[in-house]
């Protein structure tokens, strides 16, 4: 008896897409300092000095770093704090 391969459910594929968390990814400069940076960081993720103070230095050392994950609303949120002090950040879902 011959193997059936069926095809994914594309209703399937757009839920695992959906559940897919969002991202924020911050991209290095030449004028913010660190304190400025985690500053922001803390103020956008609510996250706490030692997370910003790593965030901070993948963003110098990397070029860049995803520094929050969660749902598209509130990483634009997030996004839009960050990128107020002229940060650029970009926001996708991962």
């Amino acid at each position: 008896m011959p193997h059936v391969v069926e095809r994914p459910d594309s209703h399937l594929q757009e839920q695992e897409v959906a559940q897919r968390p969002w991202i924020v990814r911050v991209f290095n400069n030449d004028h913010n300092t660190y304190q400025e940076v985690m500053m922001i960081l803390m103020l956008a993720t609510a996250c706490n000095a030692e997370e910003a103070y790593i965030e901070a230095w993948e963003i110098d050392h990397l070029g860049s770093s995803v520094v929050h994950e969660a749902a598209e609303i509130e990483c634009r949120a997030a996004a839009k704090v960050i990128s107020s002090i002229g940060i650029r950040v970009e926001v996708m879902q991962e």
